[in-house]
């Protein structure tokens, strides 16, 4: 019998955008169906026979969970949370029958989840945690890892309150990577506390539902990739170089002026901004960045506010990508004058260890039975499993690029 503990303890235990994209589809795209797939990226890691067994009952013990009414009401207090996609929670559990896992792969885990959007969208977060959380407690010695967690994690707090590192406002963003819950739990708790301590810097929330309703902070998330993958590409009529318009429509329809920091990446910016006119960029709070140079960006998505008449001061430029306090501060520093400056940042708070981090992903790859992709502003973030479809919607992303007319 495994001496680890459950690690998904409540269904609270997600990233904020998880349930911000669940109200959508429940909504609008309840009938799409999806797969998802697991992948590690370090060369090096392997999983044993041992952890894929640790995995398995993990997962079980996660779907078993439910919510708790009290876990319900606070969630009903989200502004932008309705009743029907609340009803809908208190019904919903997850379905270990969605799941096939096994050592059937060159890092040694195979992670494949099949069922509808609905579903499906709702496993990613939980399971990452838990691979993670697994991995660092049967490779190696677990208590001497937290012990430098615990000592990066004070030198780090040392830096904001002395003015080393000065990088405004900041959410922890490191669920589907942390060292493990209790590590996450007390990077939250120690941010919260010393906060006011902070020279130049102010922490906003986390990403993690359960650990903002324990410590009293902020639940932060709006959309992720598969948003515009799922809602963009799923409908086969759809030409996929009008993923963004199709995903910007649906969220409006949800959610109007509420809950908007626009994700720009998943098919290139560029092609994003043909579609992110007068209407979207006004009704939109802000940008999300999560791939390419940071600055260049940055740059570019104000002179796309100047162009359409709008204050890029009025707006937030949101950093998400590999980020640590010293690039951040960097960063900062270079838009803080221009525009509103935030940054959500993961691994670097949850998981830094003497160790090297898991660089691990679970990702959309089918939506109704045909692959998605996302062509990111730097190679080497897709996912998907056909070359083919690739090619065809990097040629559908030129073409528009190359051939419609910039309104």
């Amino acid at each position: 019998m495994s001496d680890i503990k459950p690690i998904i303890t409540s269904l609270l235990s997600t990233d904020a955008y998880k349930f911000s994209m669940g109200q959508a589809i429940y909504h609008q795209f309840s009938e799409y169906k999806t797969t998802w797939s697991f992948k590690c990226r370090n060369a090096d890691v392997h999983f044993t026979k041992e952890m894929v067994e640790e995995i398995k009952r993990q997962i079980k013990i996660y779907c078993d969970l439910r919510f708790t009414e009290e876990e319900l009401e606070y969630l009903d207090k989200v502004t932008w949370i309705k009743g029907s996609y609340i009803d809908f929670l208190r019904l919903w559990h997850a379905r270990y029958e969605d799941f096939t896992i096994t050592d059937d792969s060159p890092c040694g885990l195979s992670i494949e989840a099949q069922g509808t959007w609905l579903n499906t969208s709702m496993y990613e977060i939980p399971v990452l945690a838990i691979v993670n959380e697994v991995y660092f407690r049967m490779v190696d010695s677990y208590d001497k890892l937290f012990e430098s967690f615990k000592r990066r994690l004070e030198n780090k707090i040392n830096g904001l309150i002395d003015g080393t590192y000065s990088i405004g406002n900041f959410s922890e963003f490191g669920l589907r990577r942390r060292l493990s819950e209790e590590a996450q739990d007390l990077a939250v708790k120690m941010l919260k506390e010393k906060n006011s301590q902070f020279k130049s810097s102010h922490f906003v929330g986390t990403s993690n539902v359960y650990l903002a309703k324990k410590h009293g902070v902020t639940p932060v998330g709006t959309m992720a990739h598969e948003w515009i993958m799922c809602s963009g590409q799923g409908n086969h009529k759809h030409n996929p170089a009008y993923s963004n318009w199709y995903a910007l429509d649906a969220w409006v329809k949800e959610y109007g002026i509420l809950n908007g920091t626009a994700l720009t990446d998943t098919i290139t910016t560029d092609c994003f901004l043909r579609d992110f006119q007068l209407t979207y960029a006004t009704l939109f709070s802000g940008v999300r960045h999560d791939s390419g140079d940071p600055f260049v960006w940055g740059d570019k998505m104000i002179n796309h506010y100047k162009s359409l008449g709008i204050d890029p001061k009025s707006k937030t430029l949101l950093f998400s990508d590999s980020l640590d306090f010293e690039r951040a501060t960097k960063i900062n520093l270079y838009f803080k004058e221009k525009a509103r400056v935030a940054f959500g940042i993961g691994t670097f708070i949850a998981n830094d260890t003497d160790e090297e981090p898991l660089n691990i992903v679970m990702k959309v790859t089918k939506c109704n039975g045909q692959d998605v992709a996302k062509i990111s502003d730097i190679e080497g973030k897709g996912m998907c499993k056909n070359e083919a479809y690739v090619d065809y919607l990097n040629r559908c992303i030129n073409w528009r690029l190359e051939n419609e007319k910039h309104m």
